[in-house]
């Protein structure tokens, strides 16, 4: 009981089939108004004309007409089988008429229903008893055994067709419930799946209905943890493979001062060093929260609007030196009035971030192009370098963090670089694309432009 009582599956059944029993009784009752209310209402009103028609024709003839005309209606022989006539005086006795017994002359209102004898037989009729002038009721009326049989008739339909009914929504609400406990079963037991440590599992999406959709949804939230499940993952181990290094030469420079003559120099050295180690690793640790905060969408609220144009260009001047100390050509075309909605610190440090490794890996004698533009209708920073370029197959992993081509592992570096440029792309609903420069490699930023205000 409390299972069904909690169950939202259990609570549409119910209320799908008080609906639909509420809708056979409203069903019902117009039908019913509307065939035997119309039939009881013709009757009053034929009986109510006929009476009127009755004394209208003996106005002033006295009694002896009205009984004269009754005896003539009631041997006229048309419709004698339902016709009711009966004059009662002013004592109760029968004057004339085909009635038995009738009700009471003395509390029934003008029109009632009552069982009537009627050549010897009781009946249901409708009676109109219209007082007398001179004294006595005049009783009009047909007798109601046809209606009762047709009212019978109508009522058996009626409970026929609910019971009908009933039994419908009833297979419909299980039917109903059957659906939806086979869709959220999907549901559940890939949500189980998952708890046992299967991420790949994903719900079943069949149709386009509102299951469907939902469906979808949870499937592209599942990729995406799966995808951060799997970041992790690779972080963890690249940072534990790759911070072995630093802190097993942190380790041994320490070991090795204390090894030797404990001289000034010397333990003042091996403090430097190690402090400088440290810092590397801080600064790793600072590049491995900005993507975090990058890829959360942490820095979001910071969003302001942007002359994407201007911040290339400052930061392109700011690298002008660097590039003439490494001899290497540094040209920047950022027009003005390029306008997005982003993080000033944080686009400001994934153009630097591209711009370093364009220098980086370009080398001395190279020529790196910065420009801020239009790119497919959206905004774009690129940076084109004539460099030795990415190879097609790693160009899709060189954004995965810690991850190295090969020949530039001799390089200082830790791989985090184009993982910051990316996360910074996507948290900003953009991205970044890497291309061939043909020579060199175009690192391209695409953003969606700022809506006019």
């Amino acid at each position: 009981m409390l299972k069904i009582r909690g169950s939202i599956v259990a609570k549409l059944v119910l209320g799908y089939g008080l609906l639909g029993i509420a809708s056979i009784v409203a069903v019902s009752i117009v039908f019913y108004s509307g065939t035997i209310g119309v039939i009881d209402q013709n009757i009053d009103g034929k009986i109510t004309e006929q009476t009127e028609h009755l004394l209208d024709n003996v106005a002033d003839g006295g009694q002896a007409a009205l009984r004269a005309e009754v005896k003539r209606l009631l041997s006229d022989g048309i419709d004698n089988d339902r016709e009711i006539f009966q004059i009662v005086d002013a004592d109760g006795a029968p004057v004339a008429g085909n009635l038995s017994s009738w009700p009471s002359l003395d509390e029934a209102p003008d029109m009632v229903t009552s069982d009537v004898l009627r050549n010897g037989r009781v009946a249901p009729a409708r009676l109109y008893l219209r007082p007398l002038v001179l004294g006595g009721v005049l009783i009009v009326g047909r007798d109601l055994s046809e209606e009762e049989a047709v009212r019978e008739v109508i009522w058996r339909a009626l409970l026929a067709g609910a019971c009908v009914s009933l039994m419908l929504t009833i297979a419909g609400a299980m039917l109903f419930r059957r659906s939806i406990e086979a869709r959220l079963g999907e549901i559940r037991r890939t949500a189980a799946q998952i708890e046992a440590g299967d991420l790949s599992r994903r719900i079943p999406v069949t149709g386009s209905d509102e299951f469907a959709l939902l469906n979808r949804d949870i499937n592209r939230m599942l990729d995406r943890i799966e995808l951060l499940m799997e970041g992790i993952r690779n972080v963890s181990n690249a940072i534990a493979h790759d911070l072995r290094t630093p802190l097993s030469r942190i380790r041994g420079r320490l070991d090795d001062a204390l090894r030797h003559e404990a001289t000034v120099p010397r333990l003042s050295s091996a403090a430097h060093d190690a402090i400088d180690d440290i810092d590397d690793l801080i600064r790793l640790f600072e590049r491995l929260l900005q993507i975090a905060e990058a890829e959360a969408g942490m820095r979001a609220r910071l969003f302001e609007r942007l002359d994407l144009g201007r911040v290339v260009a400052d930061i392109g001047e700011m690298y002008e030196a660097i590039a003439e100390d490494s001899e290497i050509t540094l040209t920047v075309d950022a027009p003005a009035s390029l306008y997005v909605d982003g993080d000033r610190n944080l686009l400001a440090s994934a153009i630097s971030s591209l711009i370093e490794n364009a220098i980086k890996y370009a080398g001395a004698g190279a020529v790196i192009h910065v420009r801020a533009g239009l790119h497919h209708g959206e905004a774009s920073i690129s940076v084109h370098d004539n460099g030795p370029g990415i190879p097609a197959a790693e160009r899709d992993k060189v954004t995965q963090r810690f991850y190295r081509v090969d020949k530039s592992r001799h390089l200082p570096g830790n791989g985090l670089g184009l993982s910051i440029v990316s996360a910074t792309a996507k948290s900003h609903d953009g991205q970044l694309v890497l291309e061939d420069g043909a020579p060199g490699l175009i690192a391209r930023i695409v953003l969606p432009l700022a809506p006019a205000s």
